[in-house]
């Protein structure tokens, strides 16, 4: 009978040694990899100046896509942390949808009228590209979706997030500075319809 018990343990113990191994070996692959193409980005920039040039023009002149660089990375190297099978779904405490008592066209966007202080939700899933004051819109966020299109939410103050976040549909991003949000859709640097999102 003991020999049962030690061979399951065995068993249970080896099971828990290659979740651990594993976990390790996938963290330690992807940094490896990130390092790698960082050491390469950074060796092309220094001895080849068309090299620097591309990097230059594509990372500060135009406007680069997160979206792309994350389905690439998600695509060869998986999901962002090595141990997504180990850590356990958690339910968003905050998981709104939006919704506005009036709509009215408003320079290169929509503008809502919400309620005072309204928590304004995330309307696609994305990185948070820019936050910062923009003329006419007052306090702005911009979180690029998947797509590649950017979302601009203007009149935002007390943000729940920062630059280079990763924000998911439904999430709070903030709250409007009275009873209007201002809301602009882009792409590739050209304003989109807002008619066609905002129903």
């Amino acid at each position: 009978m003991n020999d049962i018990y030690a061979s399951k343990f065995l068993k249970k113990k080896n099971k828990t040694n290659n979740n651990i191994y594993n976990f390790f070996k996938k963290g330690f692959i992807k940094c490896f990899i990130c390092l790698i193409l960082f050491l390469g980005l950074f060796i092309g920039c220094k001895y080849s100046s068309l090299f620097k040039d591309w990097v230059l023009d594509n990372v500060y002149t135009k406007n680069l896509s997160f979206a792309s660089i994350n389905s690439f990375y998600n695509k060869y190297l998986g999901g962002v942390m090595p141990f997504d099978d180990i850590v356990q779904d958690t339910r968003a405490v905050f998981n709104e949808n939006l919704v506005y008592k009036e709509k009215s066209k408003y320079l290169d966007g929509v503008k809502l009228e919400v309620d005072y202080e309204y928590l304004v939700p995330v309307l696609d899933t994305g990185i948070v590209v820019y936050v910062g004051e923009k003329e006419d819109y007052g306090n702005v966020i911009i979180v690029q979706n998947m797509q590649g299109m950017d979302i601009w939410y203007g009149n935002i103050e007390n943000s729940s997030v920062a630059l280079y976040d990763y924000v998911e549909k439904g999430d709070l991003l903030g709250k409007v500075k009275d009873n209007t949000l201002y809301l602009v859709y882009s792409k590739n640097n050209e304003i989109l319809n807002y008619e066609d999102y905002i129903s």
